[in-house]
């Protein structure tokens, strides 16, 4: 499908300001895309919305269907009167320029099961109703969903007071609740049904609001681009109900797992450890779960970019014991039959094609037969050949892009552009000069007017670099569980930045 000539902005939901410990779908949102509107930017890409587990990364989700309810806006609960003005006066306070997970963990989730039992007990007949109508519409991933969080939170909790050395599901789960045996889960079902209950209601809170703060996106003008890692991850509801489709043994153990060769963001490249597809079960099954997945995802944004989509072509699978992914090996996916019954089903697929990494002639041909725009990347542009000189066949120079492509200063997964100009050698930062005609005082705009003035259809920058903010403000190294890792958030002050920065005159400028 065509994407039309564009700007936007890269900024995750947890980095939006809030009054609390994490970026909310409150006020503060509305007010981003409002400002984005001012902007005249009419993109805003945010990273996968799922519920995130060990390590905070939104790329190893619980679930590949459910919302993420650290994200549940407790203002907009107050104001339903599902929480008090004590309730929100408990906040004992943190570094507003980071999430705290930890308080996310044992101040905020409290207090959003809270606003749910005070929804059983005070919602209205017609919000009632509209839950009800949720758990059926959404009862194809939700009841195994809350149904795997309920027990994996009680596993926790076990492994916890026994000092257990290994706590995951497959592992450390009674036999028959790992098997998903109809009478185990029936019995645990009857025992727990208050916590299922609680957490479908926080679901619930999660779409209500997530789909309200899109319809006033779109309203402004903005389209929301969201992302989707290719795998699920191993600690998911996802592996546990649906094994039949991935490589793992009878007792749900992994046989071989996901990750990438050596590329630009890792020497060792990176063992990612999600389960790999079977993909005959999934051909054989018409390709039904990845057609709800799609087109769930659709519900939620306008746009969807699908990250490792080279993986659709070609997967490096890794045996599970390797301890890197050098060991790893290529091999051929049925993404093409995928796409093609995808579109049949779905019609135009507005998908972007994250397919960084090695870049065949396969996965070009599989990116470009289905008119799927790639990812081009300024900061890997400026590179030597083996001669020594510039080399001016790197694809990632603007001069080398062709129309049907996003361009970036850098995504989450690079440094800050302020950073990466300020970690790279003098004979780089020279090379860079020299392409802008520019001294370094300006750099970080100077690729950002260079994104906006390419050919590409779509140009994003990510916030930080719209505040040229330096390395602690990454939002995520590769490879790495920093601590620091997925927690930044901008200020208040911030997002007025976003509206008297030079964006928008070089919006309009460069005609996007």
């Amino acid at each position: 499908m065509e994407f039309p000539r564009s700007a936007g902005v890269l900024l995750h939901p947890t980095s939006l300001p809030s009054d609390y410990c994490i970026g909310e779908l409150g006020s503060e949102a509305f007010n981003f895309v409002d400002s984005l509107e001012k902007s005249g930017v009419s993109l805003w890409q945010i990273l996968p919305l799922g519920p995130t587990g060990y390590g905070n990364s939104p790329y190893a989700a619980l679930s590949a269907f459910a919302g993420n309810p650290f994200l549940i806006s407790l203002e907009k609960l107050h104001n339903d009167s599902y929480l008090s003005d004590e309730d929100l006066k408990s906040y004992p306070g943190s570094d507003p320029g980071k999430v705290d997970f930890n308080l996310v963990t044992n101040w905020k989730v409290p207090l959003l099961e809270k606003a749910a039992k005070n929804f059983l007990k005070k919602s209205s007949v017609s919000s009632k109703k509209d839950f009800k109508s949720f758990c059926k519409n959404n009862s194809e991933w939700l009841n195994d969903f809350t149904l795997f969080v309920t027990i994996k939170e009680h596993y926790d909790r076990k492994a916890q007071k026994e000092n257990a050395p290994d706590s995951r599901w497959n592992y450390y789960w009674d036999k028959k609740i790992i098997l998903k045996q109809k009478k185990a889960e029936s019995e645990w079902i009857q025992k727990y049904q208050d916590q299922i209950e609680i957490k479908k209601i926080l679901q619930y809170f999660f779409f209500t609001q997530w789909n309200n703060l899109k319809k006033y996106a779109n309203s402004k003008g903005i389209s929301i681009i969201g992302d989707i890692p290719i795998y699920v991850a191993a600690c998911s509801s996802d592996l546990w109900s649906n094994r039949k489709m991935f490589h793992v043994d009878k007792d749900g153990h992994q046989t071989v797992v996901a990750g990438v060769p050596p590329d630009y963001f890792s020497e060792t490249g990176q063992l990612w450890g999600n389960p790999i597809y079977k993909w005959k079960k999934h051909e054989e099954d018409g390709f039904s779960w990845w057609i709800s997945r799609i087109q769930g995802m659709l519900k939620m944004v306008d746009i969807v970019r699908i990250d490792h989509f080279i993986g659709l072509e070609a997967y490096w699978e890794v045996p599970a014991d390797a301890p890197t992914a050098q060991t790893g090996k290529w091999v051929k996916a049925p993404g093409r039959k995928m796409f093609e019954t995808l579109k049949e089903k779905l019609g135009d697929l507005p998908i972007i094609a994250e397919d960084l990494g090695v870049l065949t002639k396969d996965v070009e041909a599989l990116r470009d037969d289905f008119d799927f725009p790639g990812m081009k990347i300024l900061q890997f542009a400026f590179t030597f050949d083996n001669n020594g000189v510039q080399d001016s066949k790197n694809m990632f120079l603007p001069f080398n892009y062709s129309s049907n492509t996003v361009v970036y200063t850098g995504t989450h997964d690079n440094d800050t552009t302020r950073g990466w100009y300020n970690s790279i050698s003098e004979r780089e930062k020279d090379l860079v000069r020299r392409y802008f005609a520019r001294s370094d005082n300006d750099i970080v705009w100077d690729l950002i007017r260079e994104a906006l003035s390419s050919v590409s259809s779509y140009a994003i920058i990510p916030m930080q670099d719209i505040l040229d903010k330096d390395t602690e403000c990454r939002m995520n190294t590769p490879s790495t569980l920093k601590e620091e890792n997925w927690s930044w958030r901008m200020s208040k002050e911030d997002m007025e930045r976003l509206v008297t920065s030079r964006l928008n005159g070089m919006v309009k400028l460069y005609g996007r």
